[in-house]
């Protein structure tokens, strides 16, 4: 780091001498998280986040400010994690039957994710609310659902209107059937899955194309 590093960093290298700035942050949001999952929102103040990670608090407030911007980094990592889900869904050559795995995808990611979902959609640190930066950012890691729509738009498989159009339907109830589904309202992903698919078929060109499951 040289001679230029805040002071707030110098309790980092209580981690080992090759611990670069990038890893301790991840550290802390990973810890965060951790705690958030076992010990809920009451567990994440600087004091205890930076015993859990090894470091001085001073560290903590030198990276997030405070705990307002911790929040926001939980809720940034959390949407980050899901634009890499969804992007790690392998291309299909139909675009309609891509823009269904991509369904069952979002869906893992929400199921795989408690910590980071319940600081994305739950409200799970009282009295935080994301920027609007931060929400310009969530709703862009979503962006490869956009991109599906419109490709199905221009093979002719859904109805022409803007993408986001109906990415947000899509997007809306996929979230829908998840939510119930985490809540224990739904057992399986059978409603989930009869959601979404019904959602598509809203918009589909033709009623025919759709496949009976994703």
């Amino acid at each position: 780091m040289g001679s230029a590093a805040p002071l707030g960093l110098q309790g980092a290298y209580t981690l080992g001498s090759h611990t670069t700035r990038d890893a301790l942050r991840n550290r802390l949001i990973e810890v965060a998280g951790g705690l958030l999952v076992t010990d809920g929102a009451d567990s994440l103040t600087v004091r205890r986040i930076a015993a859990e990670a090894g470091c001085a608090t001073t560290v903590v407030y030198t990276m997030f400010g405070n705990k307002e911007g911790l929040a926001e980094a939980l809720y940034l990592e959390g949407f980050e994690r899901f634009r890499r889900r969804l992007d790690a869904v392998p291309r299909h050559p139909d675009p309609l039957e891509y823009l269904i795995s991509l369904g069952g995808a979002y869906r893992e990611a929400c199921l795989a994710e408690p910590a980071y979902y319940s600081v994305m959609f739950e409200k799970a640190i009282p009295g935080f609310e994301p920027s609007e930066r931060a929400r310009t950012l969530a709703r862009a890691a979503v962006n490869v659902l956009d991109r599906a729509v419109a490709d199905c738009i221009s093979a002719g498989r859904l109805v022409p209107t803007q993408p986001r159009k109906i990415a947000d339907c899509l997007w809306a109830a996929a979230h829908g059937a998840v939510s119930l589904e985490r809540a224990g309202h739904l057992r399986d992903d059978h409603v989930y899955t009869s959601v979404t698919l019904a959602a598509i078929n809203r918009y589909l060109v033709r009623k025919d194309q759709l496949p009976r499951s994703p």
